[in-house]
């Protein structure tokens, strides 16, 4: 076996390494597919949540890396390399575990995590395993360039030969279906099947693309120079950009509140484009002199666009302060200003073209996974920091108990926000210490994200004027409503005041309120066993409504229908006029 893993970097795969591949892709499938059966039963252990993921983490990511470091990791390193990155893995899926809320059937990590634990393990990888072949902590720029873009190509045509094959099989299970077999398509449809198969063929497509080295380095050539060719076309765009600003000035890029991100995403695709032009470095003359010139412009660009892009986020955060977003917005940030400042002197670089990528590329990878590590741990993470800074902002003013976010604290920030939410529910003292704590109760009972937000007893009347006479009970206006029925979810200061009126619709001499909102439903609320219930919503045409409202012209007047009611077994149907307003 030691001979399997120690063969020298380049060296042609060997069958035995193959098979050790199929061996580990084939275990990794049977690992997933038996987290798939522990899920269910998994249910709203903490402790258990938190195991579960540890191993979910693993079982998806350990086996990639183990498979991408046989024929280019001496084993000796893997015995460190891979035991220390399970041990990373499994306390991120275990931290996450601890602090995402999640309702009782949902165990796996949230998909940033995955996305970001997948694109940091790939950078370590590609510095453990070069740093390895030249037995030194600190390889030569072009053994990084190499393994990181061939591996990187390595992964995009797996992922590829997976997809085919998953296209193949949903193609003859069509085929057998067309004659009445439809045993194949359940079969890969079944858990049993799908794990074990995918990650054994992605397992088979790595060992064939490192048999075909060649073909991948080749692959690869033809891609960073078609990449290359388009570095003139963003940095054209950068440029006119750029010297658009001084006349349009910075308002149309805040209106669009996705500025920010927009132009990190351009200062992204300018960093790869300058990498695909520079490559490896050593043939420096190779790239045309045209291609030589852009990128000296691309990597010029690339700086004021993440200051502009920090700017914005500095805006944002002064004006409403931290959100998980704005947290990694502030990381990304600072990773963009690695490489802005970097790639601006390499640009500006006298001795040799552009030097100074290399020395910024090797400082960015490294800043990188210490950002994701610490923004996915208690160092730095965006839910514990965004969390403190709201509850900061409400203490001293800078947001009013009104407008504060409390569903922020229930649905957007994890376990935090939720213990920081009980904590200003349970919140005693003065009148808007009261205040902070009903609304956050009110919060605590939401169960929509995006839905209506129940108002304070303070405020339900002042949203809700009585029009043609009366005033609204004290009992209406300090019950607790279930959220489907609250009359006031569509009032306040968002969507409108709303109107009621109030008369005795079936003459038992209890009046009836009868609620208009703002563009909205219509409903009737009674009495019943002595509580506010809603009887139903008021049909009809909107011709006047509001204009009569504000008349006071509310009465009282017997039904007129053309037609009567259609009664079908228990169920009343009643004509609605077709027609529109005169």
């Amino acid at each position: 076996m030691t001979m399997i893993f120690n063969d020298p970097e380049g060296a042609e795969a060997t069958r035995e390494e193959g098979l050790v591949r199929v061996a580990v892709g084939f275990s990794q499938g049977l690992a997933l597919y038996g987290l798939t059966i522990w899920d269910k039963h998994v249910g709203q252990n903490l402790a258990v949540a938190a195991l579960y993921e540890a191993l979910f983490m693993i079982c998806l990511f350990l086996p990639v890396a183990a498979l991408g470091g046989i024929n280019r990791i001496k084993i000796p390193t893997l015995r460190i390399w891979l035991p220390a990155a399970a041990a990373v893995l499994a306390l991120l899926g275990v931290y996450d575990a601890l602090t995402e809320a999640r309702l009782a059937h949902e165990h796996l990590p949230q998909p940033l995590l995955v996305i970001m634990t997948g694109v940091g393990l790939f950078i370590a990888h590609e510095l453990v395993a070069a740093a390895d072949a030249e037995r030194r902590w600190f390889a030569a720029y072009d053994r990084y360039f190499d393994g990181a873009w061939k591996d990187g190509v390595r992964l995009a045509l797996s992922v590829l030969f997976v997809g085919a094959l998953w296209a193949l099989l949903a193609l003859g299970a069509a085929l057998f279906n067309l004659i009445g077999i439809k045993l194949v398509g359940q079969v890969i449809g079944k858990p049993w099947f799908a794990f074990p198969a995918t990650a054994t063929f992605f397992a088979i497509s790595v060992h064939l693309t490192d048999v075909r080295a060649g073909l991948v380095r080749g692959i690869r050539t033809v891609a960073l120079t078609l990449l290359s060719w388009l570095s003139p076309v963003m940095a054209l765009i950068g440029v006119g950009f750029l010297a658009a600003l001084p006349f349009t000035g910075l308002a149309p890029l805040w209106a669009t509140k996705s500025a920010a991100g927009i132009l990190l995403g351009a200062a992204a695709a300018l960093i790869i484009l300058t990498n695909a032009t520079y490559q490896d470095g050593e043939g420096r003359d190779h790239p045309p002199l045209a291609l030589r010139w852009t990128a000296r412009v691309t990597g010029l660009l690339i700086l004021p666009l993440v200051l502009i892009a920090a700017y914005g986020v500095a805006l944002r955060i002064g004006q409403h302060g931290l959100t998980p977003d704005r947290v990694v917005g502030v990381a990304c940030v600072l990773v963009g200003l690695c490489y802005g400042g970097g790639y601006a002197v390499a640009a500006v670089w006298p001795k040799g073209w552009m030097v100074p990528v290399e020395r910024t590329n090797l400082i960015a990878a490294h800043l990188v996974l210490a950002v994701l590590l610490a923004i996915f741990s208690p160092i730095a993470d965006p839910s514990r920091l965004s969390v403190s800074d709201q509850i900061h902002r409400l203490d001293t003013g800078k947001v009013s108990p009104k407008d504060f976010d409390y569903r922020f604290l229930k649905f957007d920030s994890g376990r935090t926000g939720t213990k920081a939410l009980a904590a200003l529910a349970a919140r005693k003292g003065d009148a808007r210490a009261l205040d902070i704590a009903e609304r956050a109760r009110m919060a605590q009972k939401d169960d929509n994200r995006f839905g209506p937000k129940a108002l304070p007893q303070a405020e339900r009347a002042g949203v809700m004027p009585v029009m043609g006479g009366g005033t609204l009970p004290e009992a209406f206006l300090r019950q607790s409503w279930k959220s489907d029925e609250d009359p006031f979810s569509d009032c306040g200061r968002d969507t409108g005041d709303c109107r009621a009126a109030i008369r005795d619709l079936d003459g038992d001499g209890q009046a009836e309120i009868a609620v208009f909102a703002y563009g909205g439903p219509r409903g009737l609320y009674g009495l019943s066993n002595g509580a506010w219930v809603k009887l139903g919503d008021l049909a009809g045409q909107t011709c006047g409504l509001d204009d009569g409202l504000k008349a006071g012209q509310v009465v009282l007047a017997p039904p007129e229908r053309a037609m009567q009611d259609l009664l079908i077994g228990k169920v009343r149907l009643r004509l609605a006029p077709k027609g529109a307003c005169p």
